[in-house]
């Protein structure tokens, strides 16, 4: 599959709610553990969990985290784990199974409507998403 995010850890946030959700995304967001707005949860990116962010992309932002959030969101659920030995063996990541609820970000997102590329908040931000968990932290 044409993924340049295969095997990269990254932080998928969800923006947009409940309410008028198709079932199939509803679902997807179900089995990606992103029950309510505002939580974020890491995955190590494969085929199928690409093809699920892809499915409900207009509903999160998600992109490539860096050490220092990865630690503050670790620091926050009281993980004992440490951000290097995360991003060391990606493996963990799968087991560690963490929904980490976060608080709206301060001075609100760009748009909850728009794509990143539009200037909004939503879809694949890159790098971009580290400045948005850091304001949510």
């Amino acid at each position: 599959m044409n993924n340049t995010l295969n095997n990269k850890l990254i932080a998928v946030v969800r923006i947009r709610g409940r309410v008028n959700v198709r079932a199939n995304i509803k679902e997807t967001m179900k089995r990606l553990n992103l029950n309510y707005v505002n939580n974020c949860v890491l995955l190590n990116v494969t085929d199928s969990y690409f093809g699920m962010i892809k499915q409900c992309e207009n509903y999160v932002a998600y992109g490539e985290i860096n050490k220092e959030n990865l630690a503050a969101l670790l620091a926050k659920n009281e993980i004992k784990q440490s951000a290097e030995d995360i991003l060391a063996n990606k493996a963990d990541i799968n087991t560690l199974k963490a929904v980490f609820r976060l608080h709206p970000p301060r001075h609100g997102f760009k748009s909850t409507k728009l794509n990143f590329k539009q200037g909004g908040s939503l879809g694949y931000m890159g790098e971009h998403i580290n400045d948005l968990i850091n304001r949510m932290v």
